[in-house]
């Protein structure tokens, strides 16, 4: 199975390890792509500071995120899945995890990211700010320059397992599954059911949809669940507690759709 996650904006600092090594990244395949993007923003970020806000979408308050993006190549690297933060990482609690989880994490998830493309939670990264939705000067829009190598970098990596694709919408655009793979995809969507006047109410939620779909990944790590079909998954995922409605693909080469419904957001 191979699970994937969106980054989160915020990130922990790099703290005092080596550098990147960009040669030890995983998915080689993205490496020259990567190389791109890190020149490129290196250099925008070194030369301009105001040029560089507006292109990354930072205000006056996060200027200090230019002055990172700078020293990328100098800054203290750590393991991405101590670098990535907030909502959906909290509830994932990867440090916390029993040895086999973890192991199982390091193995399944693969994290999206504007600046890398995508990284294992064991690949060593500095701290950095850069969305996919970026629309760097030289080279574009950042979910059209993944597109490429991506096409060919994640189906090698799916293999031939369930793919569990928890990404938001910006981080989508970078690869979207085609063929045979799709039909092993599930999407996720959370939903919030509340009664109101006698009549349940369904509404899609933001914030609370990445601790739920922390939490969902959580519990498959540690249950050891490995499904193989999109049906296995919501087998597994109504064993372990969730509520899933499946809405299976009409036609084959389709990703499923799944909606994880929940009653208490938190």
């Amino acid at each position: 199975m191979l699970v994937l996650l969106p980054p989160s904006e915020g990130k922990a600092a790099g703290g005092s390890g080596a550098p990147l090594k960009p040669e030890g990244l995983s998915l080689p395949g993205l490496a020259e792509a990567r190389a791109a993007v890190l020149d490129e923003l290196v250099e925008l970020c070194a030369a301009d500071e105001s040029k560089a806000r507006e292109v990354l979408g930072l205000s006056e308050g996060l200027r200090g995120e230019v002055a990172k993006n700078a020293s990328l190549r100098s800054a203290a690297a750590r393991p991405a899945g101590e670098i990535y933060t907030g909502v959906l990482y909290d509830a994932l609690g990867l440090a916390d995890l029993t040895p086999a989880a973890r192991a199982r994490a390091e193995e399944s998830l693969l994290v999206f990211s504007g600046l890398w493309g995508a990284v294992r939670i064991t690949d060593r990264i500095p701290s950095y700010r850069c969305s996919m939705g970026v629309k760097l000067p030289g080279l574009g829009a950042l979910g059209a320059h993944w597109r490429t190598p991506m096409a060919t970098a994640l189906p090698e990596a799916a293999g031939d397992g369930l793919v569990l694709d928890l990404r938001s919408s910006a981080y989508a655009t970078a690869w979207k599954p085609k063929g045979e793979p799709a039909g092993r995809t599930a999407t996720v969507r959370v939903l919030h059911a509340q009664l109101v006047d006698g009549v349940e109410k369904r509404s899609v939620v933001s914030h609370f949809n990445k601790a739920t779909k922390g939490r969902l990944v959580r519990d498959l790590l540690l249950a050891g669940a490995d499904p193989a079909t999109p049906a296995e998954l919501v087998s597994v995922l109504r064993d372990l507690g969730h509520v899933v409605e499946a809405d299976a693909p009409a036609k084959p080469g389709k990703a499923w759709a799944l909606d994880v419904v929940v009653t208490q957001i938190h």
